[in-house]
């Protein structure tokens, strides 16, 4: 089920939200029961039998968290359950998302001829994963208290708003409130606008720049122009953005209408001015979760050798870019940022010149960015180079069709730009206060906002999701 879909939006998220506050107000208990049989209702809508998986895993992570709380005591047994966790839920990951890659690969590298399964990749089988992970770690490492109740576990891992697509939800930010969080009309109201603003991202900014985006990318490069090259990657560049941004937004505004507090995922990552800083702003949950699982554990940047710190760098962006994807291009793409984070650590040049050359700082890390965004998009590292080449001149400059969306989307692409930066951030934090005025604007402005974001989705316009892949 999708967030924008008028299914989710008048029929599910009202009747949840109306069992919550109304018949079960003031029972915690069957409130948690309620959010993990919606959410498990959620995941099956859109494959009911993959929902065993989601079920399974529960189970699972659940005996395991309650082993590691048992065997506290002993390092060896603890570190034994630590690493059965580890081997048992990247093992599900690996059957369902890499193993048809695998031996596709062996097949094509050593001319056999394996037959390979039809396995269908359940969606966000790489979040719930990495959550399920974050518990049995976290109750290890005495940063949240083993759940006796696997019901609880179940609404953790489960938990719809952040179910499919993130962000990815750490549990020891999250342990406490499971039983004990408070729940208030001013969250509820912050939680709804949060949700408008996150649909409108990703219906009116995310899927018109996806139209953009996806007509250059599918064009044979033979009649690819320059210009046309450089119009949709840098459409598929704000796609990317506002679909998971917005994404992230609406998740934390539902996470908010039922009194959760999830950390943010996003914190304008195009306006950094350098590619560490990106990540740093770039889906945040991920890359706190790789930094504290993987990069932290193996001696992160405080180690002797400046050998043992690439070392590690490779090892979380490998890792970063295989989790996005069974394909070369992930790989890749990982890789690329394996390397200009190393140059950038090494060379350490934020700390020795923070406040000079801002703008080819921005020029720079942008660059980059795009190009790293043509190659996660494309389908194959031939269709990336083809790409690439047209994009520095392999082709005719303009022509036609350029013009025309060039013309039919520079409004789209102005907005784009600005919802990029902290302008109406800023704006609007200037603005806060008790005015009248200032409120009434604010709401009718959100209003207009849900309206035309509605309208757009019932028409049946163009909706895409990105992250349903991973």
């Amino acid at each position: 089920m999708l967030f924008a879909s008028t299914v989710f939006i008048f029929e599910f998220l009202p009747a949840v939200l109306l069992l919550y506050y109304v018949v079960l107000k003031k029972f915690r208990t069957g409130q948690n029961i309620l959010l993990l049989v919606a959410s498990l209702l959620f995941y099956a809508w859109g494959e009911p039998k993959y929902v065993l998986i989601m079920i399974l895993s529960i189970i699972v992570n659940y005996l395991f968290g309650l082993l590691v709380d048992k065997f506290r005591q002993s390092k060896a047994k603890s570190r034994l359950v630590i690493a059965l966790t580890v081997v048992f839920n990247l093992g599900v990951l690996y059957i369902f998302k890499y193993l048809m890659f695998t031996i596709e690969n062996i097949n094509s590298i050593a001319g056999l001829h394996l037959s390979v399964p039809n396995i269908v990749l359940p969606i966000g089988i790489s979040f719930f994963t990495f959550q399920a992970m974050s518990y049995v770690i976290d109750v290890y490492r005495e940063k949240g208290e083993a759940q006796k109740n696997p019901l609880n576990v179940g609404l953790y891992i489960s938990f719809f708003p952040q179910l499919i697509a993130g962000p990815i939800v750490r549990y020891e930010t999250v342990a406490y409130q499971i039983k004990h969080r408070k729940e208030s009309f001013d969250k509820f109201s912050e939680g709804v606008c949060r949700f408008i603003i996150g649909l409108a991202k990703k219906v009116l900014l995310a899927n018109t720049m996806a139209v953009v985006a996806d007509h250059a990318f599918d064009m044979p490069s033979s009649e690819l122009t320059v210009v046309m090259a450089w119009v949709g990657a840098i459409a598929y560049t704000f796609q990317i953005f506002f679909d998971f941004g917005g994404y992230s937004d609406m998740a934390i505004g539902l996470g908010k209408m039922f009194g959760f507090d999830f950390l943010e995922n996003f914190d304008y990552p195009y306006i950094s001015l350098s590619v560490s800083e990106f990540w740093r702003r770039w889906h945040m949950s991920l890359g706190t979760w790789f930094r504290d699982y993987v990069y932290f554990p193996l001696g992160g940047s405080r180690v002797k050798s400046k050998t043992r710190l690439v070392f590690n760098l490779f090892v979380v962006w490998s890792l970063t870019g295989i989790w996005h994807g069974a394909n070369w291009t992930f790989l890749c793409w990982g890789l690329m940022y394996f390397v200009l984070l190393t140059i950038e650590k090494l060379v350490g040049w934020e700390k020795k010149y923070p406040d000079k050359m801002k703008l080819l700082r921005r020029i720079y890390t942008l660059f980059f960015v795009v190009m790293g965004w043509v190659l996660f998009r494309a389908e194959s590292i031939g269709d990336a180079g083809a790409y690439f080449a047209t994009m520095f001149g392999g082709g005719n400059l303009i022509d036609d069709t350029t013009i025309y969306y060039a013309l039919n989307y520079i409004v789209y692409f102005v907005i784009a730009i600005l919802v990029s930066t902290p302008i109406f951030k800023n704006l609007s934090l200037k603005a806060k206060g008790d005015n009248p005025v200032i409120v009434a604007v604010s709401t009718v402005g959100l209003c207009i906002l849900l309206l035309v974001s509605v309208s757009y989705i019932v028409k049946g316009a163009y909706n895409p999701f990105i992250y349903f892949n991973f």
